[in-house]
């Protein structure tokens, strides 16, 4: 049965202010917050919905809708909006879907509840555009909640506050949106128990979200909660690379690995293939790929957010799941030099990256150009060295600095992780540049 606007409006009115009501939860403090993210390191990032019909990009290929490029999208609305009467996935198992997260070594999953098409993979009692309507009508976002948590793993919302397809959003009307947008969030946040993540989005246009009150509902909603930095992004304000509104929690650099940085907590966003949603006979990244990036990533004090988008029938590409897997059996036997760990002391380079924890240096080395790598010298003394997943080292450390020697046949193909041991904490060594190994 469909709603009036009026008596939508009314819903989610009603849902903010039980979360104003429910605001006496005291907010978990940021470092609290952000511990088990930091651990983390790697999650999956999802984009679906019924544009995976046509296998083109998610919003942006509906036609004259976005702000950055209005006259482009190669579907017209008519078309685009209504792909959701088709949309069957009949072969989607969120369980399966959760394991694979967890063979891929990932910690933490978001999907995109909604993205800036408007359309809901819950059924919102805000409007009717939803998966509810669908000839599949099953509650993706309660299954997945459910499933993720279950295999162990963290999860968390895509949550566009921009509405390409409301006839509201962005006009003198906005506020009525606004009060539809946060009962979006208000159920996507009280209705599948704890949720670990809020991923907000920006698309180049004007923020006009009641920021503050959208804050306030989201800590009422989940005190512990984290939550990225693009609800406040803006041309000529806050840049999703470089800043953290006051309250948000990390920086979302999107498809390069951001620079090092330890100061401020960031994830980097990225796509295993060449767009978001999926795309038939995509080229898609192998695992050697895969496997330096998340290094790099940890290596500049940083997580990876790698993204796949399922087919239309609700099972995620096997090529796709043949590459997480790769990841995930390397990190069996290689994730300690990632989870729990922090960046540095050596900056990442062109040679690789490098991570700490405790005693121990973790040296990702991607590419040996010469019979050794040499580094800066650090204030610690090397007492024993080790290749994770087998292989000897040999380090020479003088006042000069660091010589790693590992031979040919030691050396991983996309990341050989050297171990040094310390006889004191790494995390108290200034962050260094690898001389002639700057990225150019």
């Amino acid at each position: 049965m469909k709603r009036s606007r009026w008596t939508s409006l009314a819903l989610s009115g009603l849902a903010v202010c039980g979360l104003a009501l429910s605001a006496c939860k005291r907010e978990a403090p940021a470092s609290d917050r952000l511990a088990w993210w930091r651990e983390a390191r790697f999650g999956l990032f999802i984009h679906w919905g019924p544009v995976s019909l046509k296998g083109t990009e998610i919003s942006w290929s509906r036609a004259n809708s976005n702000p950055l490029c209005p006259n482009k999208g190669p579907i017209p609305v008519e078309v685009y909006d209504n792909l959701y009467k088709e949309f069957n996935p009949t072969l989607f198992d969120a369980g399966e879907w959760a394991a694979i997260a967890k063979a891929a070594g990932t910690r933490y999953v978001v999907l995109t509840a909604k993205h800036c098409d408007g359309f809901c993979l819950w059924p919102t009692e805000t409007y009717d555009y939803h998966i509810g309507n669908t000839p599949f009508r099953r509650n993706v976002v309660g299954e997945l909640a459910e499933a993720v948590r279950g295999s162990g793993l963290r999860i968390g919302w895509y949550y566009s506050p921009m509405d390409w397809r409301d006839a509201d959003c962005r006009t003198e009307r906005n506020a009525d949106y606004v009060k539809r947008m946060q009962g979006q969030v208000g159920e996507l946040l009280t209705r599948f128990g704890r949720i670990d993540l809020l991923w907000f989005d920006w698309d180049g246009g004007t923020i006009p979200w009641d920021q503050e009150g959208t804050y306030r509902l989201v800590r009422a909603a989940q005190p512990a909660i984290v939550v990225n930095n693009r609800l406040d992004c803006s041309f000529g304000g806050l840049a999703a690379d470089r800043d953290i509104g006051p309250n948000a929690d990390y920086l979302t650099p999107e498809q390069v690995i951001g620079t090092y940085n330890d100061r401020q907590p960031w994830e980097t966003c990225m796509t295993l293939g060449t767009q978001w949603s999926w795309k038939p006979d995509d080229k898609i990244k192998s695992v050697d790929e895969v496997v330096r990036i998340l290094a790099g990533c940890a290596g500049g004090d940083g997580n990876l957010l790698l993204n796949v988008g399922p087919m239309p029938d609700g099972r995620i590409e096997p090529r796709q799941v043949d590459v997480l897997k790769g990841v995930g059996g390397w990190l069996s036997g290689r994730g300690e030099s990632i989870y729990g760990t922090r960046g540095g002391p050596f900056k990442p380079g062109r040679y690789g990256a490098s991570t700490r924890r405790g005693n121990r240096i973790y040296l990702h080395v991607f590419a040996w150009t010469g019979p050794s790598l040499r580094l800066p010298p650090i204030p610690a003394k090397v007492v024993g060295s080790r290749i994770l997943g087998g292989g000897a080292a040999t380090v020479r450390q003088t006042e000069a600095g660091l010589e790693i020697l590992v031979a040919e046949g030691d050396r991983h193909p996309a990341d050989t992780v050297v171990v040094l041991e310390l006889d004191g904490p790494a995390a108290g060594i200034p962050a260094v540049e690898v001389p002639g190994q700057a990225f150019k």
